[in-house]
């Protein structure tokens, strides 16, 4: 049985989608990769079939990002219509691939992209199961509103409710015309105007599988049967050694604190690296930079910090006094099983919802908003996460309650149900 995995995104957004197809494959799948061209590595590099969309992510989250950025601050508007520029000028390409002859034999369909955009309707047309993929938290509910708002405040279950479907509504009309012009070509009906296939997919039950941990994000009664929380779907990187210097460096002294934006970029990105040294030096603590896309570093170094292009979250968290990050959901989802206290950086998305959720579970400081960020906050954030004794015990018992989940194992036997 081939099965058609498809996610678009940054590095966050794909590399758990990968772990799943891995955990599909290991079960005796053959299982094809949708998602952009950048990630073909990392796919091929388990064993799963590559096919390309158009897009190169980091490219694309700079634009956005830096577009919508006026001096420090995220002009949300500005990056909305970014976003909505940038990939609306990427439907054609995306109709063509979905269309493409090399996804015409798939038994199913499963994707993270809002609303069943392309697959969904894939599906449809070669009439197999499709299944929902999700690595935040998107289903209605009155629990707390739409974790991909900026401003995350809650004014009660009826509001809480409102703002999924104003999400929905957001991310459905800039891609309406193309997708019944997609389902046009496969011969289908056009999808509803104002809702697409979206209350469709809800009044059908369709399945959604999440890849987060119930500990984090608990299960509402109002999802329903068909939605499943299996925990984090991790990348199993067994193949990667750690340098020479890195190994010395983190034997040389205390634990470090690790700061890293993942995919995010600044727009000073010297600046920013001057700001974190500072907070680290008043704090007494050495550090550990990740470059990332915000290219940290590029400034002279003191011996107490290390700038590091790539290790495996995985191996790297556990081995930190504090976890300093941007807040993507992967990045979260590593830094809540290391049993280490982290903060969250937000800049935009639903970052800012996984920052308080870190600060909610008493397993972190408060976000920072980068906007807002300064060497004495930082300075005084990591103070906290390194001498609390509370915050450091409740790390621990997170780390210890997620630890017998096995995410992928969950979600394969889930998808098994829904695929045979």
């Amino acid at each position: 049985m081939k099965l058609t995995l498809i996610a678009i995104g940054s590095r966050g957004d794909v590399q758990p989608i990968v772990a799943l197809g891995r955990g599909l494959l290991d079960a005796g799948y053959a299982v094809q990769m949708v998602t952009m061209a950048s990630f073909e590595p990392m796919v091929r590099g388990q064993g799963l079939d590559f096919f390309p969309v158009a897009g190169d992510a980091q490219a694309l989250t700079n634009e956005m990002m830096l577009a919508g950025m006026k001096g420090n601050g995220l002009n949300l508007l500005s990056m909305y219509r970014g976003i909505m520029r940038t990939f609306g000028a990427m439907t054609q390409s995306y109709q063509e691939t979905f269309a493409a002859d090399a996804l015409r034999d798939s038994d199913a369909i499963l994707s993270q992209l809002p609303g069943g955009f392309y697959g969904y309707d894939l599906a449809e047309h070669l009439r197999v199961p499709y299944i929902a993929l999700s690595v935040i938290p998107q289903e209605i509910t009155g629990a707390y509103p739409l974790s991909l708002l900026p401003v995350q405040s809650s004014f009660g279950a009826w509001y809480n409710r409102l703002t999924y479907y104003m999400g929905q509504q957001l991310a459905w009309h800039p891609f309406r015309n193309s997708i019944n012009e997609f389902r046009q070509q496969l011969g289908l009906p056009h999808a509803s105007f104002w809702w697409g296939n979206m209350r469709r997919m809800r009044r059908e039950r369709v399945p959604v599988v999440q890849g987060f941990s119930q500990h984090v994000i608990p299960e509402q009664p109002e999802w329903g049967e068909h939605v499943h929380t299996t925990g984090y779907w991790m990348l199993d990187e067994a193949g990667w050694e750690a340098s020479d210097a890195l190994l010395r460096f983190l034997e040389a002294g205390d634990a470090p604190v690790f700061i890293g934006f993942g995919s995010m970029p600044v727009p000073d990105p010297a600046a920013t690296t001057r700001l974190i040294l500072e907070a680290l030096q008043r704090s007494g603590k050495r550090g550990l930079l990740h470059a990332g896309w915000a290219r940290l570093g590029g400034v002279e170094l003191p011996d107490s910090v290390f700038c590091l292009d790539y290790a495996p979250y995985g191996w790297l968290f556990p081995r930190m006094a504090a976890i300093i990050h941007h807040g993507g959901s992967g990045t979260t989802g590593f830094a809540l099983r290391s049993g280490v206290p982290s903060m969250v950086v937000p800049f935009t998305a639903d970052q800012p919802f996984w920052g308080r959720r870190t600060c909610e579970l008493g397993v972190g400081h408060a976000p920072i908003p980068f906007a807002k960020l300064t060497s004495d906050h930082l300075a005084a954030a990591i103070k906290i996460m390194t001498t609390n004794r509370d915050m450091q015990r409740q790390a621990v018992e997170l780390r210890d309650a997620m630890a017998v989940e096995n995410g992928i194992q969950r979600a394969v036997e889930i998808i098994e149900r829904h695929v045979v």
